[in-house]
């Protein structure tokens, strides 16, 4: 039986898992039953299994002769959104919700470890990494600070997410950056109060933040190459308690979002100076505090290319090669900071009606699952027959 028949015949299991999973979602390291559920398919399909890596983390594990190691990765927490599918295997638990596709993620990599634990490759080892915690909190870091490459040692790392709005099964590929560095930012800006009718009296915390806002947005405009992707976005502010009182500070916070290292250094360097030049120029001060989350997601030429002609080979078409990275965050970045590898997109059909990423209206498209299966397995046997 040829792969693409042996995976079809499979298809039925891959969308009862990834309705199981999606019908019992876990936040962030609260994935005890999730990580249960992974290790005992992998132990069914007569793999290695390694549990609690990084807190929830598994990592089940194909050995076959003295070859390399290549490592395989799948996100499995979900997200704190009520859930407004109306499915009949819609979330279970009031207020989580798999609205990231996670549960697809988690589904194709068992799928293709079971698929793979009947056709191994000739000579070389498959890690198949289950993080979690991906949603905010830094579950692929938390893995890799606790041995994840240390004591599964693979040559290069690979993984896969879901895109709303591309045709489902269309494969996108990048060479270079995919997903954009994720940064916080506070400044409390402290001026001094006073009656709203005799602003003259005090220093006005609100007027210096809006100066102060202006002159971050121009850090992009005007200090950051136009051929360069930033986002400086002012998400909070909060100030004052009445009508006819001047507050002695303002507090404003947000988030940046860069996909080169450099440009990463140049903002938060001139944010923190103009936050402090600003502020005494008014008679103010601030307190600045920037806050590096997730790095740039960027992919190495040869394992992009790599994972480009196993797309190709998958779709039986092309691969799209030109679209724009995306400025949302990713934290395989800290697996690709410590080792090559790529990060790709499979499509999950039309965006509509709200259908988006961490939608409480969106569901998992199962029809893409054995597409993201067979990718898996055609790559594994690439990378380890090279």
């Amino acid at each position: 039986m040829n792969l693409k028949s042996r995976i079809d015949n499979l298809a039925s299991k891959f969308v009862a898992w990834r309705q199981h999973l999606h019908a019992h979602p876990e936040l962030a390291f609260e994935e005890k039953e999730t990580a249960a559920f992974i290790a005992g398919k992998l132990r069914e399909f007569g793999l290695e299994v390694h549990e609690g890596i990084g807190g929830t983390g598994v990592v089940g594990v194909l050995r076959q002769g003295n070859g390399p190691m290549v490592g395989l990765r799948a996100d499995i927490d979900a997200l704190p959104i009520v859930e407004a599918t109306g499915l009949s295997y819609a979330s279970q638990t009031k207020g989580k919700m798999h609205a990231c596709g996670h549960d697809g993620h988690t589904a194709m990599l068992l799928g293709a470890a079971r698929v793979l634990s009947e056709r191994p490759p000739e000579n070389g080892s498959i890690a198949f990494i289950f993080q979690p915690a991906e949603e905010n909190e830094g579950g692929g870091k938390a893995m890799v600070e606790d041995g994840l490459f240390r004591d599964f040692p693979a040559a290069s790392v690979y993984g896969m997410h879901n895109w709303p709005g591309l045709p489902a099964g269309q494969f996108a590929v990048h060479a270079g950056p995919v997903m954009a560095a994720f940064d916080t930012f506070e400044a409390i800006v402290e001026g001094q109060g006073s009656h709203g009718a005799m602003p003259h009296q005090g220093i006005d915390p609100i007027a210096v933040s809006a100066q102060l806002y202006q002159a971050w947005q121009l850090i992009v405009s005007r200090n950051v190459s136009p051929t360069d992707a930033a986002v400086i976005s002012v998400t909070q502010i909060h100030a004052g308690d009445t009508w006819n009182v001047v507050p002695n500070a303002v507090t404003m916070r947000g988030t940046v979002r860069t996909l080169r290292p450099e440009t990463r250094d140049l903002i938060e360097a001139r944010m923190a100076e103009r936050a402090d030049l600003i502020s005494r120029a008014f008679g103010a001060r601030a307190h600045f505090r920037y806050q590096r989350r997730y790095p740039a997601t960027i992919n190495t030429a040869a394992e992009a290319e790599t994972a480009r002609l196993t797309a190709a080979e998958t779709a039986q078409s092309a691969v799209l090669t030109d679209l724009a990275p995306s400025m949302a965050s990713e934290d395989f970045s800290y697996m690709l900071q410590e080792k090559p590898g790529a990060y790709i997109w499979i499509g999950n059909g039309p965006a509509e009606d709200g259908h988006n990423l961490h939608s409480p209206r969106y569901d998992f498209n199962d029809t893409i699952l054995p597409i993201g299966v067979e990718y898996w397995t055609r790559l594994a046997h690439r990378v380890l027959s090279a």
